[in-house]
């Protein structure tokens, strides 16, 4: 099949989130006039999603630029789009490295109606952080002792915490249930149901940037919508679930006039669409979930393994707006402690009885004059996942009993709740990539090499992949997104060299 020029080319992109977005935007500045998108939904931004709580703006999805400094292109992006407040603009702001994890000011609650302090439960989020530290430094040494996270944490503060907490033998019940609490914050931070399920030899692989992590004052979908004016409007063609990709396709196209072109894409509501290129940017939870039928023929053996030994799962947000705070005004974290939790375990037994206790607390939305009294409680896994099928009552109602217990407080009422539901969202499957046991960083390149595959008969690229999936600094899923649509952009742009004589002359 001869190579058709840039300008001709029929290029479609699978999907709206950022990573199609950076895509198209990109392709478009190189001369690539037939670029469409096609979204299932009736919306743009993916897991970028801004919603409200009564007057209140909240992410419903993507929550904070992690790493905002000058590598980071999102923060690159929020700056031109003048997205950021002074602050977190600054030079002293981009300074900042924080590891990964945010400085926040905490306030420990327990199941007894306790309220802790710092000299009790400092010390233990300083000892559980340096064991997560030497978690990451296996993927760079090898020798990893244990086969995921979890276990190697949880043997090492079995192994060392009577020695650590020896001159405080009092509060080492409350400790070990602490360290739980920190256990469950992990499944929120990687989006997994365990941090058993983690693997440990990969965990390392997740790269930081310097800066403290911030947020957009009038939300993330800002920065979507700012992207979307680059483009012409009628690039997206919304509501149209893909039901499968035919690659290697040999028949000519529908409303080609007799053209012929090697790919097809076909929705499930019967229409199709030609094309010489597609990039697909669709979440690796819908791709596990379709893996069998969305591509024909079907994926190659090594990158559907690839595909189901990597992690994906589900991180909900619960919302609560209060008349009045109960939490100390410097506070921007909440933790919840359940004494009866000594035994190290990060998932419960029951999960319709008890998926409550998976919720870790809450963060404090920052400043008070943008956000009022508002919380954001975190909660991940299979727990999670139950709590979507629950009604909006029966959250608020298992909440608000929570709060009374570890406050003591027993007037304690939300005014307003709001929660994700991103397992249940059909285009979703659930939140975030993570490094499963067995899983490696070779399994995420696996998952990124286009087809045609490498060494086949056939020199064009039919299907390419991105998302955050597909990319190693998936730490930062937004990040990681973003690049990998920028990443398959390029690989098209070099497939149309000047050398080919297919490239336009002038871009």
């Amino acid at each position: 099949m001869a190579l058709r020029s840039a300008r001709d080319s029929q290029i479609f992109i699978i999907g709206c989130g950022i990573s199609g977005i950076g895509a198209a935007q990109n392709l478009l500045k190189h001369g690539f006039h037939n670029v469409h998108i096609i979204e299932a939904t009736a919306r743009s931004g993916g897991r970028i999603r801004t919603g409200r709580l009564g007057d209140n703006i909240v992410e419903i999805g993507a929550n904070w630029i992690h790493g905002p400094s000058k590598e980071n292109p999102v923060f690159r992006l929020a700056c031109d789009y003048q997205l950021l407040d002074k602050e977190s603009m600054s030079e002293e702001n981009q300074a900042v490295d924080i590891g990964g994890h945010p400085l926040f000011v905490p306030n420990w609650f327990t199941s007894s109606g306790r309220k802790l302090g710092p000299e009790t439960m400092g010390p233990v989020v300083e000892f559980f952080m340096k064991l997560l530290e030497r978690s990451q430094q296996f993927n760079d040494s090898g020798g990893e002792p244990l086969p995921s996270v979890g276990e190697f944490l949880k043997t090492e503060v079995e192994r060392l915490a009577p020695e650590e907490w020896k001159e405080d033998e009092a509060n080492i019940a409350v400790k070990m249930a602490m360290i739980n609490t920190l256990l469950k914050l992990e499944c929120c931070v990687s989006g997994t149901h365990t941090m058993d399920d983690v693997g440990l030899g990969a965990f390392g692989m997740y790269k930081t940037l310097p800066g403290l992590d911030c947020t957009f004052p009038a939300g993330y979908e800002g920065l979507i919508d700012h992207m979307m004016k680059e483009l012409p409007k009628d690039i997206v063609l919304y509501n149209k679930p893909v039901k499968c990709i035919h690659w290697n396709y040999t028949k000519n196209g529908p409303k080609t006039t007799g053209a012929s072109f090697p790919v097809m894409i076909e929705c499930v509501n019967g229409e199709t669409f030609a094309a010489d290129h597609v990039i697909v940017t669709i979440p690796l939870g819908y791709l596990k979930k379709h893996q069998s039928s969305f591509l024909s023929p079907p994926l190659p053996l090594h990158k559907l393994h690839s595909i189901q030994r990597m992690g994906y799962g589900t991180n909900n947000k619960i919302f609560l707006e209060f008349e009045q705070p109960f939490w100390d005004e410097d506070c921007e974290l909440i933790y919840f402690v359940w004494e009866d939790e000594t035994h190290l375990a990060d998932v419960v037994s029951d999960v319709k009885m008890s998926w409550i206790r998976k919720l870790i607390g809450f963060t404090v939305l920052k400043p008070t004059e943008r956000y009022g009294h508002v919380l954001c409680g975190w909660i991940a896994g299979r727990e999670s996942e139950y709590m979507e099928t629950l009604s909006e009552h029966e959250v608020l109602h298992s909440v608000t009993h929570l709060l009374r217990i570890f406050t003591g407080n027993p007037t304690i009422t939300p005014r307003k709740l709001l929660r994700s539901q991103w397992f249940h969202d059909p285009y979703s499957c659930g939140s975030y990539t993570y490094v499963a046991k067995g899983c490696s960083g070779y399994d995420i390149d696996n998952l990124a090499e286009p087809l045609p595959l490498k060494g086949s008969n056939s020199k064009s690229l039919q299907v390419l992949f991105a998302g955050e999936a597909t990319h190693r600094s998936f730490f930062s899923t937004v990040h990681g997104a973003l690049l990998s649509g920028w990443r398959e952009a390029e690989r098209l742009i070099s497939h149309y060299t000047p050398a080919s004589g297919s490239f336009p002359s002038k871009l």
